[in-house]
Order: C-alpha cells, then structure tokens, then sequence
C-alpha cells in the first residue's frame, strides 16, 4: 500500500507487483486499496511451467490474477529469451483477453515482454490478431545505437508499419530510427 501511495502521489498512472512474491491474497488487498492499473509481472513463472509434470497451466493460472485483480499480465514475448515456446505465448495473449463471463469480462491486457526490439511486431501482430497488447521492450529502447529517444522511435515506426501492412525493411528506407535498430537488433 506504501509503494502505491507513493506512486500515486508522484503522478505515477500504474504500479507493478510480482505475481509470486506477493501472492494472490496480497494481490486482493492491493486491490481493494488501488487506485492505480496493476500490472502484474509473472518473474519466476519459469519455476512453474518448466517441466510438465508441475501440473501449472497459463491458461488456468492468469484467471486467479485476474479475478485478484490483476489489470495486466505478462506473458512473455515472440522471439524470447527464456524457453517458452512462441505459440505458447501467444496463447497465454489470448487467454487474457478471453472474457470470463458476459457480466464481467474481466479481461486483462496482454503485456509482451523479455527480449523485445524492432524485429517482432510483425509476428505479433499476425498471430495475435489485436493491438490490445502492451509491448515492453527496455533493451529494444536502451539499447539503440542513436539512445533511448531514438529506440522509442524505432518501435513506434515499426508498429506503424506493421499495422499499415508495410514491410519493415521498405519502412526503414525512410525512417532512420527503424533501419539503426534493424541493422543493431538483427535475428
């Protein structure tokens, strides 16, 4: 509750909390405390998921978080760095945005993340179908040769593209930012 109420009180619009280190029962009070999105990063899912015999499945898991509360959920990215499987996350993408009921859909934004540049927003955008997603791509952004406003740049041209239908390497002729990270952020 401290952490959110210093949020807020600096003009912060959302806080973040870690799914399984606070718990659900945390997740519930914060909740009913919040007056800010939660956005809930699933860090250590990989100790959950990794053998099937642990029985964890996305699709079951995430609706607990989200009946606890949870506004967004991270479900990995295309492409990422850990050993989850792409059609795996874009499953989990879909779930999140699968409504629970028709009274309360309950619906949580998909958050793509770890390992984010330039290079997947094509692929996202294919298999998800939606731009109801949130893309966090702090390497994709940190990492540009030209600095963070330009990493900033090169992400917005490359969703711009994507969604006009626009190959990325016929968008980059034009938008410098986008071709940098092209050339810096090759798969």
């Amino acid at each position: 509750r401290r952490h959110h109420d210093l949020v807020l009180a600096a003009g912060g619009t959302c806080i973040m909390a870690s799914l399984n280190s606070v718990g659900l029962v945390g997740i519930l009070e914060l909740r009913r405390h919040a007056q800010l999105p939660i956005h809930a990063h699933r860090n250590g899912w990989g100790y959950l998921s990794r053998h099937p015999q642990l029985g964890w499945s996305y699709v079951a898991w995430q609706k607990l978080w989200r009946l606890a509360g949870a506004d967004h959920m991270h479900v990995n990215g295309l492409g990422n760095k850990f050993s989850e499987p792409d059609d795996s996350v874009i499953a989990s993408a879909r779930t999140c945005l699968t409504p629970m009921s028709g009274e309360s859909p309950c619906i949580a934004m998909p958050v793509f993340s770890s390992g984010q540049t330039v290079n997947q927003p094509p692929e996202t955008y294919r298999a998800l179908g939606s731009l109801d997603l949130i893309y966090a791509a702090g390497g994709g952004i940190m990492a540009h040769p030209d600095g963070p406003a330009s990493g900033v740049r090169s992400l917005r041209d490359s969703w711009d593209a994507t969604v006009a239908g626009i190959p990325l390497a016929t968008y980059a002729e034009t938008h410098p930012a986008l071709a940098t990270a092209l050339g810096a952020y090759r798969r």
